[in-house]
């Protein structure tokens, strides 16, 4: 019977060599690797060549000012990074003084306000129970983290197309689509009129998200094809909660998904602007490492689905 590839390389590989990888992209040369690993340049250089030897291509290019990962060694070095991580969350799993699987989930923060509630608790109460890490951060920084295995899944708005250079093909399903709507201080001249325009929002002030999130995007777009300027913000907060709080004490108009709003809306500490035309629903979706089924994954999609 022939051997897989995988199977092959498994056998010949160690998680040591995955360090020492690392160690000659950080280094930048066998001695500074050697030194990192505590070992002598002729047995790292031993070392290296063993594990070109199993993956059959050249990892590293040599030159006079030390050595460059190939491009087929950048894919390598994500791999190890990726392998290393993992190996970290299963020892701190089965060492853990009250073993339980461990779902580590990230989301932009009006999806973990929003949304993530009651999903994670269908998951405490399930059999078995999941533990949950939940990382609240901006998309671009979820795909790193996702990339790198710092999590497991996410859910979250993604863009229409997904970057290129984050190493392990990602998958992902889409899951709703999520409104925002912007929103104003109880008595602002703009709330009581039946049509709002973005030339209008483009003279008052406001709160508005942080410049790298996908809100402040969608925002950045509608003022663009309105033709009008993007207005200085009064204050930048990542927090859909927090932006709540700075609209209702009067610091300007802010921009907020719908699924954080209700409460706000029914206490009448926030008014919604009817503006036109309204900001177009961006897509959330659970995004994950294409690859082996990860069953903690499969859990989070089934409390997802369950919440439809």
């Amino acid at each position: 019977m022939a051997v897989e590839p995988a199977a092959r390389l498994a056998a010949r590989l160690r998680f040591r060599h995955l360090q020492l990888l690392l160690a000659l992209q950080q280094g930048g040369s066998l001695r500074a690797a050697a030194q990192a690993m505590h070992l002598t340049q002729p047995a790292l250089s031993k070392a290296l060549g063993e594990i070109e030897a199993a993956f059959g291509v050249p990892l590293f290019e040599r030159t006079a000012r030390g050595i460059v990962p190939t491009e087929r060694g950048r894919i390598a070095l994500d791999g190890a990074a990726l392998l290393l991580a993992q190996l970290g969350h299963l020892q701190h799993e089965v060492v853990a003084a009250a073993p339980a699987p461990v779902l580590r989930v990230g989301a932009p923060p009006f999806v973990a306000h929003g949304i993530l509630p009651a999903v994670l608790a269908r998951l405490a109460a399930g059999e078995p129970p999941l533990q949950v890490a939940l990382l609240e951060e901006r998309v671009p920084l979820l795909l790193q983290a996702l990339a790198a295995g710092e999590v497991d899944a996410l859910v979250t708005s993604y863009p229409a197309q997904m970057p290129q250079d984050l190493g392990p093909e990602l998958a992902y399903e889409k899951l709703f689509d999520a409104e925002f709507h912007v929103i104003a201080p109880p008595g602002h001249p703009l709330a009581g009129q039946r049509r709002v325009g973005w030339a209008a929002l483009a003279e008052a002030r406001w709160v508005m998200p942080a410049p790298s999130s996908m809100m402040r995007r969608l925002l950045e777009e509608r003022f663009r094809r309105a033709g009008a300027a993007l207005p200085q913000p009064q204050v930048e907060s990542t927090s859909p909660v927090t932006n709540i709080e700075l609209v209702a004490q009067g610091l300007g108009l802010g921009v907020v998904p719908a699924s954080t709003l209700k409460l706000a809306l029914m206490q009448g500490r926030v008014s919604r602007l009817a503006v036109t035309p309204a900001i177009p629903p961006n897509p959330v979706a659970l995004v994950w490492r294409a690859g082996p089924r990860n069953p903690r994954v499969d859990a989070l999609r089934a409390a997802l689905q369950h919440r439809r």
